[in-house]
């Protein structure tokens, strides 16, 4: 048991003739993840790597009808009618790579999935990946390495580096998760460490956060009123960072002391979580409750 992206997943690529698309479609299959097909309008007919292209969602869905999850490598432009169109076609779980989408539109098809019982994560993440599993997303399969370590983070870089260190120090990760760094995401950090606490793969969870925005600090409330039962050990990016500097992420923003860097190290250590000054201090924080 592990959380989002399992041995039943079986994955939509939308966009799947793009660059990006057709690219990360080949890696994820040799990964070993079931696509069972594309969608690109305009291109059905087509086969990609043996996996079947049809026009719309509703095609697919008709001709596989065990689809449950969808990637979308759409340009911004055009990704939230493709991730409308799977919501609308009761795909639960949607996985959104393509990053520079207007906020307005995030905030109509996250409200939207809301309402419609269905998982959104990112925009502008690197996806999901259940080692020796299953993956859907970009990251490189060879930095993960199967184990009871859950990771959720901002950072597509930093998911890929802390995994790497873990590995090399004989740890493993059951589920990591890129949230995505926008202002508005889906699946928040809260809502993942609920399903780590319910995973009994998952014996620890790694929450790597940025300056910026407030979704750190509302993680720390909830832990301080013991909500969880298991190890959460924090790493928080843009130590040195100015006042007011952008770090690669559009939610990735300071205003006053909310967002900074201080005040999400303050806010997890006075909930009782353990935070690493640098990446390679997790693994020996992790140790002390393994």
């Amino acid at each position: 048991m592990v959380i989002l992206v399992h041995e039943e997943t079986r994955l939509l690529v939308q966009g799947i003739t793009g660059k990006e698309g057709r690219y990360h479609t080949d890696l994820m299959k040799k990964y070993g993840t079931v696509i069972e097909a594309g969608v690109t309008p305009g291109k059905g007919g087509q086969e990609i790597f043996g996996i079947p292209v049809y026009d719309f969602v509703q095609d697919a869905i008709r001709e596989h009808p065990n689809i449950n999850t969808s990637i979308i490598f759409v340009p911004a432009k055009f990704a939230s009618d493709a991730v409308i169109e799977a919501i609308n076609n009761e795909i639960k779980t949607i996985i959104i790579i393509t990053e520079h989408i207007p906020v307005h539109d995030v905030l109509r098809f996250v409200t939207y999935a809301e309402y419609n019982g269905t998982f959104i994560i990112g925009p502008n993440t690197p996806g999901v990946i259940s080692p020796d599993i299953a993956k859907v997303g970009i990251m490189p399969g060879q930095y993960f390495r199967k184990g009871n370590i859950g990771i959720v983070s901002r950072s597509g870089t930093l998911t890929y580096e802390v995994s790497y260190s873990l590995v090399k120090h004989g740890l493993g990760i059951s589920t990591a998760v890129g949230i995505g760094g926008d202002p508005i995401t889906g699946l928040s950090f809260i809502e993942i460490l609920d399903m780590f606490e319910r995973d009994r793969d998952t014996k620890a969870v790694v929450v790597i956060g940025e300056i910026g925005g407030m979704a750190e600090e509302e993680l720390a409330i909830e832990i301080e009123k013991g909500r969880y039962s298991k190890p959460i050990i924090a790493y928080i990016a843009g130590r040195t960072a100015p006042p007011g500097k952008r770090m690669g992420h559009a939610g990735a923003i300071i205003e006053g002391y909310k967002g900074t860097y201080q005040s999400k190290v303050d806010n997890f250590r006075r909930a009782g979580v353990d935070v690493a000054v640098k990446p390679d201090e997790i693994v020996i924080l992790l140790k002390k409750y393994l």
